[in-house]
């Protein structure tokens, strides 16, 4: 007769304890001899039948727990069981095998050092001995028992209890005969008694919403970017050409899939001369209607598209074609959704327990736990997992000011302090710090970008420095500043001048992004080209002089989709771009002008390899002085220039005086107001001559911008 209490053995029998595998699976005994135990309510027969094909029948004992002992250690079996009227059923053991997390791995876990978190949590196909079974690990520290549900158990996880690994607060079991494409979730009783369904946070693929479970997953891509990912570790991001293509993929063509945009995404960065390609977020979320800020599936990508291979598939096409990939990553917050992360183990786990650090009102979203060791590995290791297992070339980190200080967006009462009495949330910071310095570490070449819309000093200064390690941010004080200049009628702009030249101010302070982006196409804000004042001719002029001004700009470059060909509409999910327009001669002849604008910028690296080198920088006015002209110069290592030179007002400006850097010939290369992209032609007949000293006399086309270039 079993020696274990009957108080266990209800427990066990019901999946709600702690140690299943103490009780369970095989055991040696006192006198030496072995005890097979196993769980098989309403069963007429079991039996274990060993690997040389030994037979050792298990009586049963209570609550459908049956043993049987064997005279030797009985390490693989199957354990054949029988119900009346039915077949007999043979499955292998998953209580007879070991952990499959390691004391070294669950000693990082606890540390917060573990940087392949997704290699270890989660579910994961093996093969041992023969024998192919997924294992299942998840951290839930405050559970009193975890079990897991699925397809292959019909969802009754009372058979597949898993087991505590210790203070660590990892749960983990193998079960043998599952693989790919099993869908499953945790079943987590609480403290209180209280079973609850998770979907597993390291899954690495979901079934497609509104359905919530995770699916098992294994991937057997075969990257092709070899080349592409040693030029990158090769080279720094900030003296490279980066223009921007932002996209939100479900809405960019409607009905594609990762794999169908390849081919047609590849063809359009190519026509419009883009450097770079940044997704919005593609890890899972619940609601495809949005933008994908609110994630449930930090390790998932989105299953709306396809596969994980999938999206594999879709980024080395991109790198082999020559396009870096950006893609949005949100650690400043996660929804509610009682399936997801929020109240995990039915307590607070992810996010901060305190909601005057914890929750965010306006979003009604949580807030990370940054200060946990746990938590900040989780985020840490997913911002790896993004690089390491689908290769994307950077992270555009979301609403970093929100985790930079604790009263954002709070009223006085609703926060409290740091231990410094101070406003700043010294956990996030130090977060932020590592995953960046972790980041550049282990993916020379890579970009970390910040969303950071405060004047917080310091967002892309080395971590060593103090700085939070950025590589870039985005110059959300230029995007405004220019966006309510540009909105004005030329008759007034002369007198709001300031509102273009103050970033001149500070644009080396920070190694910057000049952001048009899909913020600026929603709530009720319109389009770029709606914003743009007068006649349809005279928006598509001030849209293709605001943007030879931006790619002009010290800075970064980036565009959300459909700007580039003047869309009509405000951003909607459901409809897609405005494709159609691209059938009228003035909306093709625009979205030509940004492909001319930006082979050219590509071309003459003074536009950026030196983007955040003040001395490579001059302001340019004199002797005439015009408060509708901005006119800058900007210098490459080898000394040449490229001058930008913008006229605002919607006159052409004749005989204009200006002193450039050097005396000859400066080609025009590139006119915002050629007949060829729908301007009216005014011009210089492709280059201005400067005397001696520098001086030329020239025409500035009207809502128009010219870039003029010399060799040194």
């Amino acid at each position: 007769m079993s020696t274990i209490s009957d108080e266990i053995l209800d427990t066990v029998a019901t999946g709600s304890y702690y140690a299943p595998h103490d009780v369970l699976g095989p055991h040696q005994l006192a006198d030496g001899s072995w005890v097979i135990r196993a769980r098989r309510p309403l069963a007429r027969t079991v039996t274990a039948v060993l690997a040389d094909g030994a037979e050792i029948a298990l009586s049963h004992v209570r609550s459908g727990v049956w043993e049987g002992t064997a005279a030797q250690q009985p390490r693989a079996y199957d354990i054949v069981t029988t119900y009346d009227g039915g077949p007999a059923f043979r499955v292998d053991d998953p209580y007879r095998h070991l952990p499959t997390v390691g004391g070294i791995d669950l000693h990082l876990i606890a540390e917060g050092r573990h940087e392949q978190l997704w290699r270890v949590l989660g579910a994961h196909v093996h093969h041992y001995d023969g024998v192919t079974g997924v294992s299942f690990a998840v951290w839930a520290p405050n559970a009193r028992a975890v079990r897991v549900v699925g397809d292959f158990n019909s969802w009754d996880g009372q058979g597949h209890s898993m087991r505590s690994l210790g203070s660590s607060g990892v749960w983990e079991l193998f079960v043998p005969g599952v693989g790919v494409d099993t869908t499953y979730k945790y079943e987590i009783l609480t403290r209180w008694g209280e079973w609850i369904l998770k979907a597993d946070p390291l899954a690495q693929w979901a079934e497609v919403p509104p359905s919530t479970g995770s699916v098992v997953t294994e991937s057997h891509y075969t990257w092709g970017d070899d080349e592409w990912l040693a030029r990158r570790a090769s080279q720094d991001v900030l003296s490279q050409p980066m223009s921007t293509y932002e996209v939100h993929l479900g809405s960019w063509r409607p009905g594609l899939g990762y794999r169908d945009a390849a081919d047609q995404l590849i063809d359009y960065l190519t026509e419009v001369g883009y450097t770079h390609v940044e997704f919005l977020p593609l890890a899972e979320h619940p609601f495809g209607g949005s933008w994908g800020y609110q994630v449930s599936g930090y390790y998932a990508p989105t299953s709306r598209f396809g596969t994980p291979d999938d999206l594999r598939y879709l980024i080395d096409r991109l790198h082999q074609a020559g396009f870096g990939v950006i893609m949005d990553w949100v650690p400043g917050h996660f929804p509610k959704d009682a399936f997801a992360l929020a109240r995990f183990d039915g307590e607070a786990l992810y996010e901060h327990p305190d909601p005057r650090r914890g929750e965010h009102k306006d979003w009604g979203t949580l807030i990370f736990d940054y200060g946990r060791n746990e938590v900040r590995n989780f985020l840490v290791a997913n911002a790896l997992y993004w690089l390491e297992e689908f290769h994307v070339d950077g992270l555009r980190v979301d609403a970093v000011a929100s985790m930079l200080y604790l009263d954002y967006s709070r009223n006085d009462g609703e926060w409290e302090p740091n231990i410094y009495g101070g406003r700043e949330n010294l956990e996030a910071i130090r977060f932020l710090q590592e995953v960046n310095a972790t980041a550049y570490k282990r993916y020379p070449g890579i970009a970390m970008i910040a969303e950071e819309s405060t004047s917080y000093s310091g967002v892309t200064a080395p971590t060593n420095w103090g700085g939070l390690g950025f590589g870039l941010k985005w110059n959300m004080g230029w995007m405004n500043d220019s966006l309510e200049y540009i909105k004005r009628d030329p008759m007034y702009r002369s007198y709001h001048e300031g509102e273009l030249s103050f970033s001149f101010v500070y644009a080396f302070s920070e190694n910057f992004i000049l952001p048009i982006s899909h913020d600026e196409v929603v709530h009720g804000k319109g389009t770029l080209f709606t914003r743009m004042p007068g006649d349809h001719w005279q928006k598509l002029a001030n849209t293709r002089a605001f943007l030879g001004y931006m790619w002009g700009h010290p800075g970064k470059q980036l565009l959300f989709m459909g700007q580039d060909f003047g869309q009509l509409s405000e951003w909607s999910e459901s409809r897609g771009l405005d494709w159609w327009i691209l059938d009228q001669p003035p909306h093709r002849q625009l979205l030509e002008f940004v492909g001319a604008m930006n082979r050219v910028y590509r071309d003459n690296p003074p536009l950026w390899e030196r983007d955040s080198d003040g001395t490579a920088f001059a302001r340019l006015g004199g002797p005439t002085w015009n408060p509708n002209v901005i006119a800058m110069a900007r210098y490459d290592h080898e000394g040449s220039c490229v001058v930008v030179l913008c006229n605002f007002s919607g006159i052409p400006v004749h005989d204009y005086a200006i002193d450039l850097p050097s005396g000859g010939e400066w080609a025009e290369l590139l006119n915002s107001d050629a007949e060829s992209y729908g301007g009216s032609g005014v011009g210089n007949f492709g280059a201005v001559y400067a005397d001696e000293g520098g001086r030329a006399t020239m025409v500035l086309p009207p809502l128009g911008v010219l870039w003029l270039g010399k060799r040194a």
